[in-house]
């Protein structure tokens, strides 16, 4: 199975109702074809750079999952016959790394370092 990531923009004025229904419709279909959903969140409503349908915003959603290319194609058939999707876009990100945070390097003096520049600094100040 491959990893899939779909991202689709609602319009901002639907019910809980309608939100619900088509997310559940997505995730039906993520379980009718033998997928795994991992991850489905609400980012929000956002502006959006252009306006699409006569909408200036859109409600954000984010859906993760492991499938196949027929999951996929039904997916964004589905999406594509809503009414109140105004955009979708899937990707594959089975060969793409892991993304993580990365880590901050901890920059640590070298002892030696240390004990050399304050040598030099009382040195300096003994001269003086």
């Amino acid at each position: 199975m491959r990893k899939y990531e779909t991202i689709f923009i609602l319009q901002p004025e639907l019910s809980e109702d309608d939100i619900k229904s088509v997310t559940t419709k997505a995730q039906d279909v993520i379980s009718s074809y033998k997928g795994e959903c991992f991850r489905m969140d609400d980012w929000g409503i956002r502006k959006l750079a252009y306006p699409i349908k006569k909408s200036a915003r859109g409600r954000y959603y984010y859906l993760r999952f492991d499938g196949n290319s027929a999951l996929i194609a039904e997916l964004e058939r589905r999406l594509r016959l809503d009414e109140k999707v105004l955009r979708y876009q899937s990707i594959n990100i089975t060969d793409l790394p892991e993304r993580s945070v990365p880590e901050k390097k901890v920059v640590t003096p070298d002892v030696e370092t240390v004990e050399s520049v304050e040598e030099v600094a009382t040195t300096e100040a003994t001269a003086e």
